[in-house]
C-alpha cells in the first residue's frame, strides 16, 4: 500500500464527508428549529440530482442543471412544508414518521412517471473532468476536489447565516423557545417554510454534484438518508458545527473501514475470504462509532444548545 494511495483514499472519505454534511445540514436544522422528524429528505436529494441531470441534458450545461436542482428542491421543500408537514407540527412523531414516509413514496412515484425508470447520467463541466496534481504528485479527480472546496465553502456560508444574520438568529431562537419567538412577533409559519426550503436546497444540492459521480436513480436518497441521521446523532441534533465535524468523521472512517479492513485481514485468512469480512465489518463502523460517542456524549458531540 503505497502514501499515494492511502492519500487518495484519505480525500475520498473528505468528499463522502462533505456530501453527508449536505444532507446532514437541511436535516439536522429542521429537526432542531421545528422537532420534526422528515424521512422525505432523501427524496429532496434525489429530486435534485434528477433536476439537474435533467436540464444539463436538455441545455447542455452542467451549471444550468445545478442551479436548476436548487430552485426545484427548494420549491419542493416550501410546496411540502406548507402542504403538508405544517400540519404535523402539533403530532406526535410517529404521525410524522408515518406523513413523511408516505411522501417518500409519493416522490418516488412521481419521479419514475416524470423522468422514468431508467438511471439517468450527469457529466461533469469540462474543465473539471480530468485529474489535478496534488502536492505530492498525487493525481486526484478534478471534480472530487471541486466537492471538497465547494461543501467546504457552503458550510462556512452556512455557519455565517445562522451566526451573523437575522435569519440566523430567528433560527437559534427557534431551536431555543418557538414560543417566545412566536410572541415577539415573528411569523413563525414563514420562518417554518424558510428553513424547511433551505434544508431542501441543500439536499438538492448534494443529489446534483453526487450526480456526476454516480448514476441518478429513483431511490438514490434513502441509503444516504440513514448515513446522514447516523451523522446528526454524532455531531448533536441542531448543531452545524456538530453535523460537519461529524461529517467529516463519518466519510473518513467509512472510507478507510472500506478500504483498509480487506487488506488487513487478507494477512489471516484468504483474499476472497477476507474481502467479505473486511466489506461486512467496515459497513457496521459508523455505527459502532455512534454507539461509542453516545456512551461518553449522549447528546452528541456538539450539542446545540450546550
Amino acid at each position: 500500500m503505497t502514501l499515494a494511495l492511502f492519500l487518495e483514499q484519505i480525500f475520498n472519505g473528505l468528499q463522502l464527508g462533505v456530501m453527508l454534511f449536505l444532507m446532514a445540514a437541511g436535516l439536522t436544522l429542521i429537526f432542531g428549529v421545528m422537532g420534526l422528524i422528515n424521512l422525505a429528505h432523501g427524496s429532496l436529494f434525489m429530486v435534485g440530482g434528477f433536476v439537474c441531470a435533467a436540464v444539463a441534458a436538455w441545455t447542455g450545461s452542467f451549471w444550468l442543471g445545478l442551479i436548476s436542482s436548487l430552485i426545484a428542491a427548494a420549491a419542493a421543500g416550501a410546496l411540502v412544508e406548507i402542504v403538508v408537514i405544517r400540519r404535523l407540527y402539533d403530532r406526535d412523531h410517529l404521525d410524522q414518521v408515518l406523513a413523511t414516509f408516505a411522501l417518500v413514496l409519493m416522490f418516488s412515484e412521481g419521479v419514475r412517471f416524470l423522468f422514468g425508470s431508467f438511471p439517468l447520467y450527469l457529466d461533469p463541466p469540462a474543465f473539471l473532468s480530468g485529474p489535478v496534481m496534488l502536492p505530492g504528485g498525487l493525481p486526484y479527480p478534478a471534480y472530487r476536489l471541486a466537492i471538497i472546496v465547494a461543501g467546504l465553502v457552503v458550510a462556512a456560508g452556512l455557519g455565517l447565516l445562522i451566526s451573523r444574520t437575522r435569519l440566523g438568529m430567528q433560527i437559534r431562537a427557534g431551536e431555543a423557545d418557538r414560543e417566545m419567538i412566536a410572541a415577539l412577533g415573528v411569523d413563525i409559519r414563514f420562518l417554518y417554510t424558510v428553513v424547511f426550503a433551505l434544508g431542501a436546497a441543500l439536499a438538492g444540492l448534494a443529489g446534483a454534484l453526487i450526480g456526476a459521480i454516480q448514476s441518478v436513480q429513483v431511490g438514490m436518497g434513502e441509503p444516504v438518508l440513514i448515513v446522514a441521521f447516523v451523522v446528526i446523532v454524532i455531531g448533536g441534533i441542531g448543531s452545524i458545527r456538530g453535523a460537519l465535524v461529524a461529517a467529516l468523521i463519518v466519510g473518513i472512517v467509512d472510507t478507510m473501514g472500506r478500504f483498509l479492513l480487506p487488506t488487513l485481514l487478507s494477512s489471516v485468512m484468504e483474499a476472497s475470504q477476507a474481502a467479505g469480512v473486511g466489506s461486512a465489518i467496515a459497513s457496521m463502523l459508523i455505527y459502532l462509532l455512534m454507539a461509542a460517542v453516545l456512551v461518553f456524549k449522549p447528546k452528541g458531540l456538539f450539542p446545540a444548545n450546550a
